[in-house]
């Protein structure tokens, strides 16, 4: 079965930068479809970024502009590349997937296959 590892959380300043990777082992189905969501404490869960089969990307409105999901099959590995993060993106991010593919980020967790999260403080 697949299974997803993220890695690259950490502390950044606001402003600056860090990308995250999601490698993706196991049963790996080039029809999957993949994502980003994240979660504050005390905070709602919220979608934050998906990228198709045909790598159409969808982003929530605070993060565009800023945040880029990209993903490379050679390497079997999902980016999210944060850029000018602020202080509310401080959250744990989760990777995503699923053979569903949802149109803009509103269904993302309907995908799933999960990773473990990785912790991102911004300040």
């Amino acid at each position: 079965h697949v299974q997803l590892v993220e890695s690259g959380g950490g502390s950044v300043q606001a402003g600056g930068s860090l990308t995250l990777s999601c490698v993706v082992s196991g049963n790996i189905d080039s029809k999957l479809c993949f994502g980003w969501f994240r979660q504050a404490p005390g905070k709602k869960r919220e979608g934050v970024a998906t990228i198709g089969r045909n790598r159409t990307t969808y982003y929530t409105d605070s993060v565009k502009g800023r945040f880029t999901v990209s993903k490379d099959n050679a390497k079997n590995t999902v980016y999210l590349q944060m850029t000018k993060p602020k202080t509310e993106d401080t959250a744990v991010y989760y990777c995503v997937a699923d053979a569903f593919c949802a149109y803009g980020v509103a269904d993302i967790f309907a995908y799933n296959i999960r990773g473990q999260g990785t912790q991102v403080t911004v300040s």
